[in-house]
């Protein structure tokens, strides 16, 4: 669960939702093959063969903003750096129009390379 306290009050939003929409439009950007599993329970969880929609996302809030850790799979021969900055924008405002909560930072982890 994510909480941040504002002037009016705390707001609190599953981790699931986050996972979802971070998810979601990190893939949608072009180069982006897919989410790697971060961390030991991930990978362990992913072992079971069931679905993630947590896989390779990571949210905690800081300060009174969130910071997202993305682990992502991109394709062979694709821009590292273009995919990187599209991925960080999509992400950005996809989390700021759709909770209204700042995000100041989102790391980017590419973990592997799939040759299609």
């Amino acid at each position: 669960m994510i909480r941040i306290q504002n002037p009016l009050g705390q707001v609190e939003i599953s981790q699931n939702y986050f996972a979802e929409l971070v998810g979601h439009a990190a893939q949608s950007c072009f180069g982006v093959v897919g989410m790697v599993a971060s961390g030991a329970s991930q990978g362990i969880r992913s072992m079971t063969g069931a679905a993630l929609p947590d896989k390779g996302v990571l949210v905690r809030a800081e300060e009174g903003a969130l910071v997202i850790d993305l682990h992502i799979e991109v394709a062979y021969g694709v821009n590292l750096n273009a995919v990187v900055r599209s991925i960080i924008s999509e992400v950005r405002y996809a989390v700021e129009q759709s909770t209204e909560l700042k995000v100041s930072r989102v790391n980017v982890y590419v973990d592997a390379m799939r040759h299609e």
